[in-house]
Formats: structure tokens, sequence, C-alpha cells
């Protein structure tokens, strides 16, 4: 059943996009009513109904994440090692983009008049210490309410330990919790039976409104992108399986690759977020304990394609303006896209947010960012299937590390069936 439902998708993917550029082609009158009431309702139905499991999804496993970990000396240890595993592959990552767009120098082919191009608001990046004020919910019921994910992790994190702690005194919420989580499993098998329509609609809405003339403009630029990702894909998260987890690269991808083709259609971590765990433990074997804490924790903080798209584009703008970076402006365009990733939601459009603070952090002009507006809807795609990969590769990496310090047992690491 779940190979078919991988086919379907696959199929649904395909078909999709041949629709949606076929019927902009032939008529873009014709293709704008079958797109405002067949395409966007398909593909919103489906967005929606994996975004209404997403809170209590988060909820419910954390805190049976963290109190399974059972010891809080032992949380902290996991903790520490997978948000040094998130930040490390990011820095990597925008590296690799810097790296890549420095050398082919894609802007310097651009022939457009930049200052024609629309503006686009920057955010403010908040300092360090309200971002850390700010993962502190005064009220828990409005962070689950307005989808705060850091503050709900929080959240759920300090119930997990209290659980933990107290042991067989609280048994009875900790099987309350044990049962939603359950019920919320059985939930995403229904929502997934739909997946193949929604992912039809959302990707003949994408390649529809884009076209042919756009993508074929920003070929070079796109280019760039896709090759950092897919070298960041293979070679930094195939090498982390390979070294850290002690696992099979190729048999990683391929039993994870149909949560990242969903990813691909929703253009969203947090909306992919129940496939990518169920599929992590039932598929990769990791413990529910490990995949309930890192990877709703990756998927708020941990945007290493986002980061690509970031490092591309800051360079691409920078010399399509004639504007040379020093060392330091590229270090700080490292920093900042670091940052600002921690706490940023993980839903469909974010990066461009993430990439006006990043172009005001060095002076360049966050206008340039409609320069790639066009061709971004296609690369988050890309990009959100690459993020959600690098939550499942570290939640391989910090398996392999508890199993061989000895602090997973070997009957956990198995129980794996919901």
């Amino acid at each position: 059943m779940k190979s078919n439902l991988t086919v379907k998708i696959i199929v649904a993917l395909v078909l999709g996009a041949i629709v949606g550029i076929s019927l902009h082609m032939i008529s873009p009158v014709a293709f704008d009513g079958v797109n405002k009431y067949l395409f966007v309702p398909l593909g919103q139905i489906f967005l929606k109904l994996i975004q209404m499991l997403v809170v209590p999804i988060v909820l419910f496993s954390i805190i049976l994440g963290v109190a399974g970990l059972g010891d809080p000396k032992k949380i902290g240890i996991i903790g520490t090692k997978t948000i040094a595993f998130f930040l490390i592959t990011t820095a990597l990552a925008i590296t690799i983009g810097i790296t890549l767009a420095s050398i082919i120098q894609p802007g310097k082919l651009m022939d457009v008049d930049a200052s024609s191009s629309p503006g686009f608001e920057a955010e403010k990046t908040p300092g360090f210490v309200d971002t850390l004020l700010n993962i502190i919910p005064s009220n828990p019921i409005a962070a689950m309410s307005s989808g705060e994910m850091l503050q709900i992790i929080f959240f759920a994190v300090f119930i997990g330990v209290g659980l933990a702690v107290l042991g067989g005194k609280t048994a009875g919420i900790l099987k309350i919790v044990e049962q939603g989580n359950e019920l919320m499993m059985y939930l995403v098998n229904v929502v997934m039976k739909f997946a193949p329509y929604g992912t039809f609609g959302l990707i003949a809405t994408a390649s529809g409104l884009q076209g042919w003339e756009a993508i074929r403009s920003m070929g070079l630029y796109m280019s760039i992108v896709l090759i950092a990702l897919a070298l960041h894909f293979f070679v930094v998260y195939g090498g982390a399986v390979a070294l850290l987890g002690k696992y099979n690269p190729f048999t990683f991808f391929k039993k994870f690759f149909p949560a990242a083709t969903v990813a691909f259609s929703l253009s969203s971590s947090n909306a992919v977020l129940p496939l990518s765990m169920k599929t992590a433990q039932n598929e990769l074997k990791v413990p529910k304990a490990i995949s309930g804490f890192v990877q709703p924790l990756g998927a708020t903080i941990n945007m290493d394609g986002t980061a690509i798209m970031q490092g591309v584009a800051t360079i691409f703008i920078a010399q399509v303006y004639d504007v040379n970076l020093t060392l330091s402006q590229l270090v700080m365009v490292v920093l900042t896209a670091v940052l600002a990733s921690i706490g940023t939601a993980g839903v469909p459009g974010v990066g461009l947010i993430m990439l006006a603070m990043v172009l005001e952090s060095v002076g360049l002009p966050v206008a340039g960012i409609g320069l790639i507006i066009g061709v971004d809807r296609l690369l988050d795609m890309v990009r959100t299937a690459v993020n959600i990969t690098g939550d499942a590769a570290c939640a391989m990496y910090i398996t392999k590390s508890e199993e061989q310090k000895g602090r997973l047992h070997l009957d956990e690491s198995l129980d794996m069936k919901n």
C-alpha cells in the first residue's frame, strides 16, 4: 500500500506539472478559471488537513519523546547534539551556496533594469536575547492557537521532563498522551489517502503560474541553487548518515523518498512533519523517543535548503547591482542566515522573509528579491524536501550515537510499530 501511494504521488506530480504548464500555454484565461475552482481547492484542502494535525502531533510527540528519554541529563545530551548538528549543517549549506554563486557568477549575465525591481518589505531580525525570551510562552494555549512552534516545543519539553522525573506518579497522564499520539497517527493515514489529489492541485497551480518564460529567464540562478541543494543532499546528508549514522545512505534516501515527495508538493516542513516522523520511525527504525524530539525541532530550526537559497540569492543580487561583498560581509551573511532560521515557521515562502533580513544585514537593496520571486515557488518545493531529509539524517545520527554510548536499549530502537 505504501509503494502504491508513492507511485500515485509521483504520477500526480508529473501530471500536475504537465497539465498546469500546458493549460497555461494554451489559454491563460482558461487556466485561471480551472486553477481557481479546481487546482487551488484540491491543494488547499490537502494542505489544511495536514496543517490541522501539526500542532497536536508536535505537542504529543515531543512530550512522549522527552518522557521516553527518561533521564533529564540524557535529554540535555541529545538536545545539545541535535542543535549542534543543525547549526553546523546550516552553516555548511549557505557556504556551499555562496561558493557556487561566487564561482559561476549568475548575476553578471543578467541584463535587467535593477532599479525597477519591485520592493519587498524586510523584517528586522530579532536579537539573540529576544529570540531566547520568545521561546518561553506566556500563554501555552495561545501559542498553540497561533502556531508558535518554538513555544510549543518548549512547553512540550517542559511537560515531558516533568513526566520523566515523576515517573509512575503521572502514568495516567502519559497514557492519555500516548493515546492522543496514536489517534494523530491514524488520522495521518486517513489524510494521506487524499495526498495524490492534493499533490496534483499544488503542482498544477505552481507550474501553471510560473510558465516556461519565467523558468527560462532565471535558468542559471535556478541551476546553481539546484546543484547546491543536490551537493548538500547527497554529500553532507549522505556523508552524515554513512559516517555518523553508520547506515547505507542509498537505503536511507530510498526509504525516506515518499516523505520527500510529499514535502516537495507541500513546500512546508511543518505540514509534512507527521509523515516524515512516521517514515523515520517505521522505515528507518528511528526510536519514537528520538524521532519525536529531533524531527519537530528540526522542522522549526533546521532550514538548510533555505540557507542555500539565501547564499546563492545574496551573491546573485549583489552581482546584479554590481556590489562587491567583502569577506566580513560574507561571514555576516552566513551568521545572519543561520540565526534567522531559528524559530522561523516552516511554511511556504518563508525563505523570502528570511532573505530580506540577510540582504538588509549587508546593505544590499531588498528590492532585489523581486528578481527571484518568479521562480522561488518552484525552488521552495525542492529545498523543503532537503530540509526534512536533514531532520531525518540527524535523527539517524542521534540514534546510532546513543546506541554506541549504551544509552539506547536495543528493544527501544526496534519498537517502531504504531
